[in-house]
């Protein structure tokens, strides 16, 4: 019987790995144009681009085509350290609104965070969904369930997606959102007319362009470094954000959206629209060979670091790790690696959270002037044993 269940499993595989493939080599009928306006620093009439330069972000991941990446991720074929098969949660339920000034930060998993701050509830790339892929069914699954049940999830009132990636943007918990709670989502240029997929209507902004939500409340999507793509065909047809979330006192939310470092400019300019109370920055999805620190589109966390020190955020709180397996790093790498760069730097006040437990996040207090370090002296101090080992 285990014969045949591996054979069929294989099989199965097989037609899946097919099914990809294909979609990476043909069909320019996948391509869908999402977004037509004028050309711009970052727009060419057609795609989007990093205007910090987009050449690593076109290159396959380090030393590997992208058909035989693909081949060895999804066969399990590339030596990619062990992920625990589940990893269990102690949720707490968040209140159902938080008044004033007061904000209470519940992370979900992945990069699905709730912030409840003057009366609203705003949730970050929302995703309830086992996995993050086409036809939810060929992508990476969870490795932990969503640190609040969908039905535990008190009524949402805005929603913020940062891009079309299916771990960011999953039209199925968008669907269950709009019919439930028709909330104010807000998107980069070119993500509405995929949301709309869902019969969802969505508000999309370029970077720098805001939506008031209330007085005293602006969203506005800043720049990130990334790409985008459903399709593989499709890459770039729509923007890529992050947003800073004005707030009338008290401090700034920063969500960083899915970025690599590129220039780094965007965390400063993120700053530059007021003090940041709280930042969510991406740590994971970062390694692809052995001891890499970063890739083009995802920062690692030394990168993080010095984003962090660049915002000049009171607080941070890492996002982007331990919940779908999209890399090659160990489970806990992330934030070990985190702490021992945050060690080094002498920062304070960015670290993990639990899934699924609320924290409350203190008014904005500007943190001590730190001088940035040069990364080969960050680099030599973080040459230790303890490092070494990470996978």
């Amino acid at each position: 019987m285990m014969v045949v269940v591996k054979v069929v499993a294989t099989a199965i595989l097989v037609v899946v790995v097919i099914l990809a493939l294909a979609i990476m080599i043909v069909p320019r009928f996948l391509d869908r144009i999402y977004y037509r306006g004028p050309a711009s620093d970052h727009f060419d009439g057609g795609r989007f681009f990093n205007p910090d330069g987009d050449a690593e972000t076109f290159a396959p991941p380090a030393g590997n085509s992208r058909a035989g990446f693909l081949w060895r991720y999804l066969t399990k074929r590339d030596g990619r350290p062990p992920w625990p098969d589940h990893v269990a949660i102690a949720p707490i339920a968040p209140p159902p609104r938080v008044e004033g000034d007061r904000m209470v930060v519940t992370w979900v998993g992945h990069a699905t965070v709730l912030i409840q701050t003057q009366g609203l509830n705003i949730l970050t790339d929302p995703i309830w969904s086992n996995c993050a892929g086409p036809f939810g069914l060929l992508g990476p699954t969870r490795t932990t369930e969503p640190g609040i049940a969908f039905d535990a999830l008190p009524r949402i009132d805005i929603v913020l997606v940062s891009h079309n990636h299916y771990d960011h943007l999953d039209l199925a918990t968008l669907k269950r959102l709009w019919t439930r709670d028709r909330p104010r989502i807000v998107t980069s240029l070119g993500n509405d007319s995929i949301i709309a997929q869902t019969g969802a209507t969505a508000t999309a902004i370029d970077w720098g362009g805001s939506v008031v939500v209330k007085p005293g409340v602006t969203i506005i999507a800043t720049r990130a470094h990334h790409w985008t793509s459903r399709w593989f065909t499709d890459r770039n047809r729509a923007l890529w954000s992050g947003f800073v979330v004005q707030l009338p006192s008290a401090g700034n939310l920063y969500f960083a959206g899915d970025t690599g470092f590129g220039d780094g400019r965007w965390a400063r300019e993120a700053a530059a629209h007021g003090p940041i109370r709280l930042a969510l920055l991406p740590i994971g999805a970062f390694r692809f060979t052995p001891g890499q620190m970063a890739i083009a589109a995802h920062m690692g966390p030394i990168d993080a670091a010095d984003a962090y020190r660049l915002t000049g955020a009171a607080r941070a709180i890492p996002v982007h790790w331990g919940t779908f397996r999209l890399s090659y790093e160990a489970y806990d790498t992330p934030p070990k690696l985190l702490a021992a760069a945050m060690t080094c730097t002498g920062q304070r006040g960015f670290d993990p959270v639990a899934i699924g437990r609320p924290v409350d996040i203190a008014p904005y207090a500007p943190p001590a002037p730190l001088a940035a370090m040069s990364r080969a002296r960050l680099l030599a101090c973080l040459d230790t044993p303890a490092v070494r080992a990470l996978e």
